[in-house]
């Protein structure tokens, strides 16, 4: 790319030579080159696929997430990406009255040890987790974290939804996306092809396989009902208040239609006969 862009200006001052010199048509061509190949060098370093449209739940403007289908995917999550991926910006209270009563909560946070302190005698110390403690993260710094992932540094999922662009489509597209490497392109050996990740090659492997989760609720554990969960509880971290925010403008808009119809009617019936009276002096 470097290479290109490098003939691009070159391209560029020849061309204003040019014009000094009174060369005004090439000039005009070949600045209209030089736009065209500098344009052409974004597409191409562009290189995935757009991830396909899903009907998901919870997204239309009176939707709401589904309950059963969060709780399945925070176990998705806790079973499977929370040895690589964590969630730093949710607590464990969030998920109360969500997918999980207080009570299950409350059990969940003391099943982790979270690092508290210091003491009376100034030393950190380990305690059970509080439901008011957040998820705890797999990996104590970047570093340790690419050390232990050939070099690929897996991201925290609290916002994820939110700062890749397809959010949940892509989400889903990306975890039952991997493909067979296509014939005339060489394999690697730390990095899978999945043609929706940007460039075509990941350093996750495939996180999801038939069976790999017991459901709670029985339901089938098929590698894309388990994306399709997990994406649905990672949507749900990145917006957790986007069924309050919906409630609320919902009996916004109500509130301004009743408001709507106490104005018209006082504009039509009480003061448009005021307004259009005649006063006649005798």
């Amino acid at each position: 790319m470097s290479r290109i862009l490098s003939r691009a200006h070159a391209a560029a001052r020849a061309a204003l030579l040019r014009a000094e010199q009174g060369s005004l048509l090439p000039a005009v061509a070949a600045g209209s080159a030089v736009g065209v190949a500098t344009f052409s060098t974004v597409l191409a370093s562009d290189a995935m696929i757009h991830p396909p449209a899903q009907p998901w739940s919870h997204g239309g403007f009176l939707q709401a997430y589904d309950a059963a289908s969060l709780r399945r995917g925070h176990q998705v999550y806790a079973q499977v990406c929370a040895s690589c991926h964590g969630l730093s910006r949710v607590a464990y209270r969030n998920l109360v009255g969500v997918c999980y009563s207080e009570s299950e909560v409350k059990a969940m946070a003391e099943d982790t040890d979270v690092q508290d302190g210091p003491n009376d005698e100034g030393e950190m110390f380990e305690r059970p987790g509080k439901p008011s403690d957040y998820f705890p993260s797999p990996y104590p710094n970047e570093e340790a974290a690419r050390y232990a992932n050939n070099g690929a540094y897996p991201p925290d999922l609290s916002l994820i939804v939110k700062a890749r662009h397809g959010g949940a489509d892509y989400i889903f597209a990306l975890l039952t996306g991997y493909k067979d490497v296509p014939a005339g392109i060489a394999e690697r050996d730390t990095q899978y092809y999945n043609p929706y990740f940007s460039g075509g090659w990941i350093g996750m492997p495939p996180p999801l396989n038939d069976g790999a989760v017991d459901y709670d609720d029985g339901t089938p554990a098929t590698a894309s009902q388990m994306a399709k969960d997990v994406t649905v509880f990672l949507a749900w971290t990145s917006e957790p208040e986007a069924d309050e925010r919906k409630l609320a403008g919902f009996k916004v808009m109500v509130a301004l239609t009743v408001m709507f119809g106490f104005t018209w009617y006082y504009k039509r019936i009480k003061w448009s006969p005021i307004k259009n009276r005649r006063l006649e002096l005798y």
